[in-house]
């Protein structure tokens, strides 16, 4: 964060001044147990917490200041404090304020599988031109976002930003902070479809919110396999990414190279593109596409284009191949779960070539009625896959098992599973670990690492 000083600050975000400073703030923070030198502690309140009983220990630990939405008892000597109505929309106001002081291009996606993937594809093509800015992790929800924003420093060029969301208005929440010049949406799935009336028509009403801050002259990029956002008719300039013969980026002569990756040719009305995408599923082709189409807008080169998507990582739980002796494998993509992803990541295994294959499949989450159908549908996924060994685990995966065919278990917690799985990486066994990210499978993954090379 550029340096403020406190009255600057006090002004951008309309509160009130208890008391000044002649420090400068450097950062922010909404953690009091990691308070850095210059940083202004955001104390927030969820349903079960409220950060204004750490505001006295934050800024012992050297903040320079404070905001508040209630005067303290008393006021520390030499350090601010700025009263505000509301210390969230507080944090929003300054992100938003900070982002109106750089000019220079900002990519906002969403969708409901593949967000990290594609912002971290977009930003590995941008980079190799641009000093780039890009959500960390996958810290896009309404404390993340704002936070990625004050990131931004004089030596960037661009960002790119990734946003979550569970419900309808969150995209437009966090969209009033980001204001894209490129709206980027991955795909409309199931995921938290039960917060979203029940139908995808309701998640693309919710995704389609980015476009209410598309800057003018701005440009979407989207899914043109996707049924429903292929259909859509927007005022801005758009891209359809995809397969389809009428996306504008078209994708042909798929190969897939099991985990190693795919090669893939697109075609744009600028270009023929060549690529090998270093991760493995065909799904990596819609995150690779709209990098080329991202990058196209942006003044890249073809050779930088290229060189962006080979550099592409995988970050996180997200199609992570760890390697042991023997032939051993785990594909780790435990960070979370949705029926889309998680049948692209059986038919994964399924082309793994090893001795074994065995899905570890938890939980998928925020899916309402559509719950027991979808765990029974992962199970025909597992047999039409060439699935060995299927070990289920979590209440709602137990419907897994009423489909799937072979050697099948379930346990009702990861607990329960682990000496199975031990037992089941066997030498030249390839082992998915999939679920929802509260089933916390990472755990797993930790366990089975243990093993991996005995």
């Amino acid at each position: 964060m550029i340096p403020c000083n406190v009255k600057e600050l006090c002004t951008a975000i309309g509160g009130v001044l208890l008391q000044d400073s002649d420090a400068c703030v450097t950062g922010i923070t909404t953690d009091s147990r990691k308070v850095g030198a210059g940083e202004l502690f955001i104390p927030l309140v969820g349903e079960k917490f409220d950060g204004h009983a750490y505001i006295e220990s934050a800024l012992e630990a050297g903040a320079v200041g404070c905001l508040t939405a209630r005067v303290p008892e008393k006021l520390l000597p030499g350090k601010c404090y700025i009263k505000v109505e509301d210390t969230l929309l507080a944090l929003k106001k300054l992100a938003s304020w900070y982002r109106g002081r750089f000019d220079l291009p900002v990519v906002q996606i969403t969708g409901s599988a593949g967000k990290t993937t594609t912002k971290e594809m977009i930003a590995s093509v941008v980079s190799q031109k641009y000093k780039t800015l890009k959500t960390q992790a996958n810290f896009n929800n309404h404390i993340g976002t704002p936070q990625t924003l004050l990131g931004l420093m004089p030596e960037h060029e661009a960002a790119v930003i990734e946003t979550g969301m569970n419900h309808f208005g969150e995209i437009r929440y966090l969209g009033e902070m980001v204001r894209p010049n490129i709206a980027v949406i991955t795909n409309v799935g199931d995921a938290h479809i039960e917060n979203l009336g029940g139908t995808r028509q309701g998640t693309l009403k919710a995704k389609s919110e980015i476009f209410e801050n598309l800057q003018p002259g701005g440009l979407a990029v989207l899914n043109g396999d996707d049924e429903l956002l292929c259909s859509l008719h927007l005022s801005f300039e758009t891209v359809l990414c995809g397969l389809n013969e009428g996306c504008t980026v078209r994708v042909s002569n798929v190969c897939e190279r099991g985990i190693e990756g795919i090669t893939c040719t697109v075609i744009t009305p600028r270009d023929c593109y060549d690529v090998t995408i270093p991760s493995p599923g065909a799904y990596m082709i819609y995150p690779a596409s709209m990098a080329i189409a991202v990058g196209e807008k942006l003044g890249l080169t073809k050779e930088e284009i290229l060189r962006g998507i080979a550099a592409y990582q995988p970050v996180g739980s997200r199609m992570h191949l760890i390697r042991g002796s023997e032939g051993r494998v785990i594909i780790d993509d435990c960070y979370n779960a949705n029926p889309q992803a998680m049948a692209e990541a059986i038919r994964i295994l399924g082309q793994t070539p090893c001795r074994r294959r065995v899905a570890v499949l938890g939980d998928m989450g925020e899916l309402g009625e559509l719950t027991a159908q979808a765990h029974r549908d992962m199970g025909e996924c597992t047999n039409r896959s060439g699935i060995d060994v299927v070990v289920a685990i979590g209440p709602k995966a137990k419907s897994i098992t009423e489909m799937a065919k072979g050697e099948v278990y379930w346990f009702q917690t990861k607990e329960d599973a682990y000496d199975t799985l031990c037992r089941q990486f066997t030498p030249g066994t390839a082992v998915l670990v999939k679920a929802s990210h509260a089933m916390e499978f990472g755990k797993i993954v930790e366990k089975m690492e243990i093993v991996k090379d005995l």
